[in-house]
C-alpha cells in the first residue's frame, strides 16, 4: 500500500518552519541534517520527523511562497492527521501561533489551518470516526 514518506520544502531559512513543526510535534526529532549542493549552490538540509515519515527542510530558497489566496500552481498546504486537534492547537497557541482558519463543519472530523514559517500553510485533522465511509464522507 503506498504511503507518503516525506515532503520536501525549500525555504529561505529553515529555523522558523522548524520551530513551528517542533511545537506542533514535540515527539518528532531531527533525523539527520547536513550540507549539500543543489545545481551549483550550497544548501543546508534537515529531516524532521519520526522513523516512518518526515519533512525535509532546505534553505537558500529565493522569492516568496505562492499567494495562498491566489491561483498560482504550487503547494497549497500539508495536512497532518493528529489524535487530538485541541492538544495541537493549544500547544501552538501557547507558543504564539494563531489559527489562520478552521475547517468546515463535518460530522466525522475537525480540522484547523495555520500559516507558519515563510507563509506555508499546515492543516491538522482529527478524525472522529475510524469508519472509512464516515472519515471520507464529503458534505
Amino acid at each position: 500500500m503506498p504511503k507518503l514518506e516525506h515532503a520536501n520544502l525549500v525555504l529561505t531559512k529553515i529555523e522558523p518552519t522548524l520551530k513551528f513543526l517542533e511545537t506542533a510535534f514535540p515527539e518528532w526529532r531531527i533525523r539527520g541534517e547536513g550540507k549539500s549542493e543543489w545545481y551549483g549552490r550550497p544548501r543546508r538540509w534537515l529531516h524532521f520527523g519520526d522513523d516512518e515519515s518526515y519533512v525535509t527542510l532546505n534553505d537558500h530558497g529565493e522569492g516568496a511562497q505562492r499567494d495562498l489566496a491566489g491561483f498560482e500552481p504550487g503547494l497549497a498546504h500539508l495536512g497532518f492527521q493528529v489524535s487530538s486537534l485541541d492538544e495541537i492547537v493549544g500547544r501552538l497557541e501557547s507558543a504564539g501561533y494563531r489559527p489562520h482558519h478552521l475547517g468546515e463543519d463535518h460530522p466525522h472530523r475537525k480540522n484547523t489551518y495555520f500559516i507558519a514559517g515563510e507563509g506555508l500553510e499546515f492543516e491538522f485533522i482529527e478524525y472522529l470516526s475510524d469508519a472509512p465511509e464516515e472519515k471520507n464522507y464529503y458534505v
